[in-house]
C-alpha cells in the first residue's frame, strides 16, 4: 500500500476541498490518506464519505499547533472520532484565536504602510476554511499586490520574527495530546526539528506521546534513520507524510509516498492490514 498520512484540505489553508482531494489522491495512486487540518477535524466527514466509493482509505486526523517555549510545534492526532467532544473545543477554542491573531497582523502590516483587511483575508482563505492561518493572510497580500511571490510574504513580513508577525496563544503539547487520546486517537510529533528532539523527547514521552513522523519529503535517509531510531529507543511508532497543501506546491501529490511496512503498527491501530 502506498500511503501519505499529513495532507491538508481548504477546511484549514490547503487548496482543495476534502472530497477534491480524496479523489486526487486516489488518481495519484494512494492507498491510504490522512486528512490532518490545523486545528481542525471538520473536513474529515466528508473525506470519509467520498473515500466510500474510491480505492482510498481515510485516517481521519488533525494537525494541533503547540507552543513549549520557545518552540512552537505540532501534534498530529490520527483515528480520532471528529466528533468527540475534545475535539470540538479544541476546534472551537482554536478558530478564535486564530482570528485574534490574524486581525492583529492585519493591524501590524497597515501600521507598515501595507492596508490589507481582515475581509480580504476571508476572502483569500474562501467560505469553507474553519481556520486563518498565515497563508491565508499570504494569499491576500499577493492578491493585493503587496508582495510578488507567495513566500515573499514570510521572508518581508510574516515569517517567524518578521515585522507583522505575532506568536499565538499556542496550548501546551500535552492539552494537544490529552485531546487527541479523549477523542479515541493516537498523537504523534509532527516534522520533529532534528536539532532539539533528543532534549525534548523525555517531556514528551511524560506527555504521553505515541510516535513520531520520521518520513517527510525534506528528510535524508540519515534523517529518518535518526528519527526511526528514536521511536525504537522510546518504544513508539513512526509515521510519515508529505504535509502536501495542493497543486500550487512545490511538488505533486503521490510523488512522495510512505512504504505501508514502514508504519504499519500505526495503520493496524485502525484496523488497515497489510
Amino acid at each position: 500500500m502506498k500511503t501519505d498520512l499529513h495532507l491538508h484540505s481548504h477546511v484549514s489553508d490547503g487548496e482543495l476541498s476534502p472530497a477534491a482531494l480524496v479523489r486526487a489522491a486516489a488518481s495519484a495512486g494512494l492507498d491510504v490518506i490522512a486528512i490532518t487540518d490545523h486545528d481542525t477535524a471538520a473536513g474529515v466527514e466528508e473525506a470519509v464519505s467520498a473515500a466510500r466509493e474510491l480505492p482510498v482509505a481515510v485516517v481521519p486526523g488533525i494537525e494541533i499547533s503547540t507552543c513549549t517555549p520557545p518552540h512552537e510545534l505540532h501534534v498530529l492526532g490520527y483515528w480520532i472520532d471528529w466528533r468527540a467532544p475534545s475535539i470540538l473545543a479544541h476546534q472551537t477554542a482554536a478558530a478564535v484565536r486564530r482570528v485574534r491573531r490574524m486581525e492583529r497582523m492585519v493591524e501590524k502590516l497597515v501600521a507598515l504602510g501595507v492596508p490589507v483587511t481582515m475581509e480580504e483575508v476571508r476572502t483569500a482563505a474562501g467560505p469553507e476554511a474553519r481556520t486563518l492561518g498565515r497563508p491565508h493572510l499570504a494569499r491576500a497580500l499577493l492578491a493585493g499586490g503587496f508582495i510578488r511571490s507567495f513566500s515573499e510574504a514570510f521572508t518581508r513580513y510574516i515569517g517567524d520574527g518578521g515585522p507583522a508577525f505575532v506568536s499565538q496563544d499556542f496550548p501546551t503539547p500535552k492539552a494537544a495530546i490529552d485531546a487527541i487520546h479523549a477523542s479515541g486517537g493516537v498523537a504523534v510529533w509532527a516534522h520533529p526539528p532534528l536539532e532539539i528532539v533528543e532534549d525534548l523527547m523525555p517531556l514528551f514521552v511524560e506527555w504521553g506521546l505515541d510516535g513520531v513522523e520520521c518520513y517527510r519529503p525534506n528528510n535524508t535517509a540519515e534523517d529518518a534513520a535518526k528519527l526511526r531510531g528514536v521511536t525504537e529507543r522510546y518504544g513508539m511508532f513512526p509515521s510519515g507524510g508529505s504535509d502536501w497543501h495542493g497543486p500550487r506546491r512545490s511538488f505533486e501529490l503521490g510523488s512522495f509516498q510512505v512504504p505501508s511496512e514502514r508504519i504499519e503498527t500505526l495503520l493496524g491501530i485502525g484496523g488497515l492490514v497489510l
